[in-house]
Parts: structure tokens; C-alpha cells; sequence
């Protein structure tokens, strides 16, 4: 679905006071673009009903109805249309019991922070601003509005949410709105693991997710979230190739090392986060400390986490192979060529090297084996298709069927080898690949 863009919300809103309701722009896309920065999404308030709302607009979809909240589609983006509400009680740390349809300065005193509270209107070029927003703005400090542990406890989300808008924003958390912060460690229980999910996957893809880790460890909230992590906080490592520290300091630098390299997928993120997460429980000691296996170990560590927090299969898979394979650049210099070229023909190479680098940068610094693996890829880029990545295949399962070999499991052990012969640049054609089975591997 394309982004709402600035264009589509201003045709919604002079279509709302077409039909005689006030419509401003409300919350983040007011904070960012005070800021200079480009919405991603853009948040309409405004008086109409919600089935003012849906009479206004030919597609609409009641995402919240209940709480004054409907999805307007226009020109196949969503745009989300609130009307202007107070929030009666919460009684679940969640979501209010119910609303009641307000003004645009009620409104802004539910809200949750202060730069987010802030309306918009385009037409006259005005901000309005019930809760001392642009001040905090300007001196980038985050603060709650009102009671800061009163808009905790109405929604204790809130608290993670504090936690990434810090990240996201780099701004100060103000004092008494940090101490609430704190106060919610040991809180938690009962939010939805999807929700977390989101706020997690945020901070850590976030400009600064040390920070996040950093405030979530600082107010007591790793434990509710990420208890795995807890180990690494004094493990100690070899300093010949640790002389950072302790795996918590070498996880904060990876995960900081991925975003200074640019905005990274969920999956790396993730992975740059779990990649040693099961180092405490693989470490001991001989003529070194040593981590026999934690990267095995690890992949089914972070597959339980990703369950716990209901993360979607495709990015469970993804963040497990990273974590199973993220020394795999470490034999790079005696690997075979036929390795060699399947590892740097992998669907998530990228991000593989990504967190190589990273893993480099958050310890010892040596990137030797990764400029070797970025040297090999230029070269096989520039090769001709026959000692290319992905050369074509010189058989397939109907030629071997052709010349008397029965179908069964060990088709893919043959077609593998003669892959592996072929990438080596041992086979060329056909007809040599057929002499080389036929030599090597008996007919049934």
C-alpha cells in the first residue's frame, strides 16, 4: 500500500470542513515536520463522528470506531481519522473502558508526550499547542503529559514506547517522566507480545538502539522483556579478541554498528541483537575462554525468543540463519570454491556481511575477512556466465530418470555433488557430467 503523503491528507481534511467539521493534522507528522523531517504517516483529528467520517469518504474501514477511530483510503493509502475524544478509565493498562467525543485541547491531554500532542493546522499555517510541545521540541527533551505515571498505568506500552522515542528522536527523557519510567520495571505482565515486538523491533532499527538497551537495562525493564540477555552483563571474553569487554558491551556495540551503517532490516537487527546471545551458557574455560557451539546454540535461543514474542516465520527463519552462520566469513580463506560460491550467492548475503562487519567493529576490528568476501563478490560479478554465482545447471532429475537412475532421495545428494563439480569448474557440459555420475555412483 503507497505512504499517505502530505497531498492526500490535505485533500482529507479540507474534504472534512467541506462537510462542516474541524479537521487538523495531529501527533507525529506535526513533531517531524517541525522538525524537518518527512512523515511517514500522517494522523488526521477532528470533530466529525465516525459515521461522519465514513459518509464523507467513498472507502473507509472502522479500525477503531469504538474509540472515534476509522482508516480513510485515498488514492490506496491509509490515513488514519480520529475524532477529537477524552478517554474515560483504563481498566486493563491497555485501553480505555470508553470515550467521550471532546475538544481538540482534551484531546491533546490524553495524548502521551508532549511533542506528540501538537495539532496542526495547514490552511493558516498554525500549531496549536495545548501541552508546551514546541518547547520541549526545541530542547529535545521527551516528556509525558500530565501524571507521567498515570499515562503509564493508562497504557503501560507507553513505558517502551518512552524508551523508543528517546532512540528514535535522540531526546533527553525529562526526570519525573524517566523515574515513572523506572517505577513500571516488574509491570509488564499482560501487554499483548506483539505489541512489545513492535516496540523492540523499532528501538533496535532505531539511530540509536545502544541507547534503547542501554534505558531498558538502566530502569529494570530488560528483565520483563529480553531476560536472556541479562547472562552477558560480566561474561567475560578473551581480550585477544575481545579487549571491549564483556558480551553485553560487544552486543551493544554490534547492534550500534549496524544502525551507523544505515536504516537495516528487521532480520539483521535482530540478529545483530541475538547474534552471542547464548555465549554465557556455551562459555568455558581452558588455555582460554572459549564458546564452543553458541552459534548453534544461539539460533535455538533466538528462536524461542522470537516465538515467545510472536514474531512472523519468515523473519524467525531469517534472524536463526544469521545467528547459525555469522562466522561463517571465518574459514573464508581456505574455503573451496564451490563453498565460496555458495555462501556468496546466498538470498540474505547482505545482511550476512552486515553483521560480519559489525561483529568485527564490536570487538577486535580487523575486517580482513571482509573485504576478502566483498573482493570475491566484485570478481565473480564481473565473471562470464559459465564461472558466474549461479551457472546453469548441467542436469536435473529427468536426465538422470533418462539414463537409468530410480527417483529417490539420492537424486539431491547427486545433483549436489555435480553442482559442487561444477562450481569447482571440474564440469563443463553435459556429457561430462553424465560420465562423472555414471563413475561415481551406482545405478539401482
Amino acid at each position: 500500500m503507497p505512504q499517505p503523503t502530505y497531498p492526500g491528507a490535505l485533500s482529507i481534511l479540507r474534504t472534512l470542513r467541506a462537510y462542516g467539521h474541524d479537521a487538523l493534522l495531529a501527533g507525529g507528522c506535526v513533531r517531524d515536520r517541525l522538525r524537518g523531517i518527512e512523515p511517514k504517516d500522517f494522523d488526521i483529528a477532528t470533530s466529525a463522528r465516525p459515521d461522519q467520517v465514513q459518509a464523507a469518504f467513498p472507502l473507509t474501514e472502522p479500525v477503531g470506531a469504538a474509540f472515534g477511530v476509522m482508516l480513510v483510503i485515498l488514492d490506496g493509502a491509509a490515513y488514519e481519522v480520529a475524532t477529537f475524544r477524552k478517554d474515560g478509565p483504563y481498566i486493563d493498562g491497555r485501553r480505555p473502558e470508553g470515550v467521550e467525543f471532546a475538544s481538540p485541547e482534551e484531546d491533546a491531554s490524553r495524548r502521551d508526550f508532549t511533542v506528540n500532542g501538537l495539532f496542526y493546522d495547514p490552511d493558516a499555517d498554525l500549531v496549536m499547542d495545548f501541552v508546551h510541545g514546541q518547547a520541549d521540541l526545541r530542547a529535545g527533551i521527551l516528556r509525558a503529559i500530565g501524571d507521567p505515571a498515570a499515562r503509564f498505568q493508562e497504557d503501560r506500552l507507553r513505558v517502551l514506547r518512552c524508551v523508543r522515542f528517546a532512540c528514535q528522536l535522540g531526546f533527553a527523557i525529562e526526570p519525573h517522566t524517566w523515574a515513572a519510567v523506572k517505577s513500571f520495571a516488574g509491570r509488564l505482565e499482560g501487554l499483548a507480545r506483539e505489541r512489545i515486538a513492535q516496540e523492540l523491533t523499532k528501538i533496535l532499527c532505531s539511530p540509536r538502539p545502544r541507547l534503547g538497551l542501554e534505558l531498558l537495562e538502566q530502569a529494570g525493564l530488560l528483565n520483563d522483556v529480553l531476560p536472556e540477555l541479562l547472562p552477558q552483563m560480566g561474561c567475560t571474553q578473551p581480550p585477544e579478541f575481545h579487549p571491549e569487554g564483556d558480551v553485553w558491551e560487544h552486543t551493544l556495540r554490534v547492534v550500534q554498528s549496524v544502525a551507523d551503517d544505515g536504516p537495516s532490516s528487521k532480520r539483521l537487527a535482530w540478529a545483530a541483537l541475538l547474534h552471542d546471545v547464548a555465549k554465557p551458557a556455551t562459555r568455558t574455560v581452558s588455555d582460554r575462554i572459549r564458546f564452543h557451539g553458541h552459534e548453534s546454540a544461539g539460533a535455538e535461543m533466538a528462536r524461542a525468543i522470537c516465538a515467545r514474542l510472536k514474531l512472523s516465520g519468515e523473519l524467525t527463519d531469517g534472524v536463526c540463519a544469521l545467528v547459525a552462520d555469522h562466522l561463517r566469513l571465518d574459514p573464508i580463506k581456505r574455503m573451496k570454491l564451490s563453498t565460496l560460491k555458495r555462501l556468496l550467492r546466498r538470498d540474505d548475503l547482505e545482511d550476512l556481511l552486515a553483521l560480519h562487519k559489525a561483529d568485527c567493529l564490536g570487538s577486535h576490528g580487523d575486517l580482513e575477512l571482509y573485504v576478502i568476501a566483498r573482493a570475491k563478490q566484485a570478481e565473480f560479478a564481473r565473471a562470464d556466465a559459465a564461472d558466474s554465482l549461479r551457472p546453469e545447471p548441467l542436469l536435473d532429475g529427468a536426465d538422470l530418470i533418462a539414463w537409468g537412475y530410480d527417483p529417490g532421495p539420492a537424486f539431491k545428494e547427486i545433483l549436489t555433488v555435480v553442482e559442487d563439480e561444477q562450481l569447482e569448474g571440474r564440469l563443463a557440459d553435459k556429457a561430462a557430467a553424465r560420465a562423472f555420475v555414471e563413475g561415481r555412483f551406482t545405478k539401482a
